[in-house]
């Protein structure tokens, strides 16, 4: 899933450690879903829509691998 989350905190100057610290989650887990690492759970990604005042689907993509059985 891909995600412009460094984009967003880049446009509010905000660190990955400010975030984390908004949305109740450790810096490393901001950077992991950030590489693509980690996909959040719907409450989490809601929460860091929030924080950037967008919708979720303006901040998170399905790519095309994630429409493919595992």
């Amino acid at each position: 899933m891909k995600n412009l989350i460094k984009v967003e905190r880049a446009r509010n100057d905000m660190s990955q450690a400010a975030l984390a610290e908004k949305v109740n989650v450790t810096r490393q887990t901001i950077h992991a879903i950030e590489k693509g690492r980690f996909v959040p759970s719907t409450a989490l990604a809601f929460k860091i829509a929030s924080i950037f005042n967008i919708k979720v689907d303006e901040l998170f993509e399905l790519e095309e691998s994630d429409w493919k059985a595992n």
